[in-house]
């Protein structure tokens, strides 16, 4: 993808529907597209044995019925766990959904994807690698590739070295040292900030270097529009309810 084109939305669907639905399933995703967002964010990881599949946390607890670190539990076994329940009544029995079913759902809708890379603590190269890897091949042939984002520049560093022509982003919570020198030697599309951190200087040296300026969670309208006066390019919110289908 040229530096130049930007295939995406200006607005992003969190975590499929934000918290109208159970985070990062595909009941998520299918109400995101029902209040016409064309594009969603999912954070994925793997499980011991290497299937990338979309949970946020490292821990089962807040968002199944089970508990302990994820990416140590077998497919076999996360795929029986109930991702709903937690939510509300309505999705009770909702499984995590891997990378691939998520894949089918959005290639076969014209959708696009954020894939937020969220390793397992001390899998930041493996996840970036295999999540990479996986993307390549799921959306092959397809006209728009995912956005690769991480926090953990270890991970779009590896993600980089198998499939350097999908399209990265740098997360940053924190505009720590050097985060703009790192993110250019990842030869970064994008930055993803926490929305406070957008202002005229950060728009204008992260714009001045290439690159598009993106901005999380953003779910008040004050703020949204806030940021697209400083000229922001995408904004990611909870409220697919409260943002307008025609602005998606």
């Amino acid at each position: 993808m040229s530096g130049n084109v930007w295939p995406y939305p200006r607005w992003v669907a969190h975590r499929g529907a934000g918290k109208l639905a159970p985070e990062n399933t595909l009941a998520a995703f299918r109400l995101g597209a029902q209040y016409g967002y064309r594009m969603f964010e999912c954070d994925v990881k793997l499980s011991r044995d290497g299937v990338p599949f979309l949970l946020h946390d490292t821990d089962l607890a807040r968002t199944t019925e089970a508990t302990g670190n994820a990416g140590e539990r077998e497919w076999s076994d996360l795929s029986r766990l109930d991702a709903g329940a937690w939510h509300s009544r309505t999705f009770a029995g909702e499984p995590l959904p891997t990378l691939e079913g998520i894949s089918r759902f959005c290639r076969t809708n014209g959708l696009f994807l954020n894939i937020e890379i969220k390793p397992s603590p001390g899998l930041e190269a493996a996840t970036g690698h295999a999540v990479a890897t996986a993307a390549q091949d799921l959306w092959r042939g397809a006209p728009v590739p995912p956005l690769l984002t991480s926090f953990r520049p270890e991970a779009l560093a590896s993600a980089r070295e198998a499939c350097p022509e999908l399209p990265r982003g740098l997360l940053l919570d924190t505009l720590w040292p050097g985060w703009l020198e790192m993110a250019r030697s990842l030869q970064c599309c994008a930055i993803v900030c926490n929305y406070s951190l957008w202002n005229t200087e950060t728009v204008a040296a992260v714009q001045g270097a290439g690159m598009r300026t993106a901005s999380y969670t953003v779910n008040d309208e004050s703020i949204a529009r806030h940021l697209m006066a400083l000229g922001t390019d995408v904004i990611i919110t909870d409220r697919v309810d409260l943002f307008a289908p025609a602005d998606a």
